[in-house]
């Protein structure tokens, strides 16, 4: 059996300097992907049509600390792809305006790979 190729994916970059638990990150990672899809269906309601039928392609990558995060948030202003840099509303273990991950995407996976193509899974 092959691997399925798909044609678009979102990748969600989590700071692992912060040693959030494991609920902490998956809240993070969720508002990541949400906010940045969200910005992506406003703008570019077609990529995020055929990424939501394709399957909606999801990565978890990770990064070192806030100054990796925001190098990639440039990155993407730089090659115009939508992105969303969540900060925490310090309710738990963060204090408040914790910058924790950033959502790339969703758009075309090898524009997204220009990106974050070098970053380890989490």
């Amino acid at each position: 059996m092959t691997a399925r190729e798909f044609k678009y994916k979102q990748i969600i970059a989590v700071r692992t300097d912060l040693a959030m638990s494991k609920g902490k990150t998956a809240v993070q990672v969720a508002h990541g992907s949400v906010t940045a899809a969200e910005h992506v269906r406003a703008c570019s309601k077609d990529i995020w049509k055929a990424w939501f039928k394709e399957g909606q392609k999801k990565v978890v990558v990770k990064v070192s600390s806030e100054e990796e995060l925001l190098e990639l948030r440039n990155v993407a202003i730089d090659l115009k792809m939508p992105f969303a840099v969540i900060q925490d509303a310090g309710m738990t273990e963060l204090p408040p305006g914790t910058t924790t991950v950033i959502g790339i995407g969703p758009g075309k996976a090898e524009e997204i790979d220009r990106i974050t193509g070098n970053l380890k899974l989490l």
